[in-house]
């Protein structure tokens, strides 16, 4: 067994947080926790795994499940369009292979929303097989490791971070081995400060031996988010225990599908006809709410209507504070509802 191997699954075996996701090697579990750990960090991601999967134990519970049910148990986790690939591709694995996620490599990556990174954590972990990963803390290992000095995100690098991760993953305990690089970059060889002290293979690590852990990897050019002014109109009708609240189908793009509070650029009355409802509007705003997203950051002006009244339709219903317990709702939703909605 090459040393980086050896030392780097030893020290996995020593280190290795306890994890639920590690406590099996059911594939579709695997599956759940690789979407939900994506961009997420896992002290987050653990009660939603822990009940995303007592809702949906089996590809079968989660594929007979509508979307607004699968969002809502998704709801405050974030990047959205995640449980709405998942939701499809559990869907075809039911449709296509009677349930079971399909151990051959070309046919798991070809499930809507499961690339090649997917495919490999689910094929090294849950299966056994020699398939490489890199992830965001992959790629910072390898990097440092091997003093990769081209910036992260050019095809490049890309390409020479998965023929190094490919190299590696060959013997024994390939998901192991996978797990031991991403727990690595997680908890050791982490974007600043690192714990070189405390790092297995610090001895071959190139980037420790001539003293640029602290610039490697080389980041990409990120543009500044863009400035985005938005109206919302939180619009409501009765009172108390009775009352509810008017909301849309979100902008795909941004929210994934989710319920959400009419708002666009423009006036709040603008607002209220796009969505094709009638109101009382309160003429001034009630509140400001900042909200920011990858690429953009929102300020938006809040206004709150009474006595609303619509028509609904698949894109437009009327909630009590119960049904939005039951249906997908996004963070910057709640915070409109509770600038508008509370004393």
């Amino acid at each position: 067994m090459p040393p980086i191997r050896q030392k780097l699954l030893g020290w996995y075996d020593q280190a290795a947080r306890d994890l639920p996701w590690r406590h099996t090697r059911d594939p579709y579990a695997v599956w759940v926790s690789e979407v939900m750990l994506q961009q997420t960090r896992v002290e987050t991601v653990i009660p939603y795994y822990e009940r995303f999967l007592e809702s949906f134990p089996t590809p079968h519970a989660l594929a007979e499940a509508d979307e607004d049910t699968v969002l809502s148990r998704w709801s405050g986790l974030g990047y959205y369009r995640r449980a709405r690939l998942l939701h499809a591709g559990v869907r075809e694995v039911v449709a296509q292979y009677g349930g079971t996620v399909p151990e051959d490599e070309e046919a798991r990556r070809s499930l809507p929303g499961v690339g090649r990174y997917t495919a490999g954590a689910i094929g090294s972990i849950a299966f056994d097989k020699e398939e490489p990963i890199v992830d965001g803390n992959v790629t910072r290992v390898l990097a440092r490791l091997l003093r990769i000095r081209t910036p992260v995100g050019t095809s490049a690098t890309t390409n020479r971070l998965w023929e190094e991760a490919a190299r590696l993953v060959p013997g024994e305990r390939p998901g192991d081995l996978n797990q031991a690089l991403m727990e690595l970059g997680a908890t050791v060889c982490t974007p600043k400060q690192p714990r070189c002290e405390s790092c297995p293979v610090a001895q071959e690590c190139e980037a420790f031996a001539h003293g640029e852990v602290d610039t490697l990897p080389v980041p990409r050019a990120r543009k500044a988010p863009m400035e985005v002014s938005l109206c919302a109109v939180v619009a409501t009708r009765g009172r108390g225990a009775d009352r509810k609240v008017w909301l849309v189908k979100g902008d795909q793009a941004l929210f994934g599908g989710l319920w959400s509070v009419p708002m666009h650029e423009g006036s709040a009355r603008g607002v209220l006809t796009a969505a094709g409802l009638h109101a009382r509007l309160g003429s001034e705003p009630v509140g400001e709410v900042a909200h920011v997203l990858t690429h953009r950051r929102l300020r938006i002006d809040v206004y709150r209507a009474s006595a609303a009244r619509g028509s609904e339709s698949g894109t437009r219903r009327s909630f009590t504070a119960n049904d939005l317990e039951r249906v997908g709702v996004s963070t910057l939703t709640r915070k409109l509802l509770a600038s508008a909605l509370r004393g």
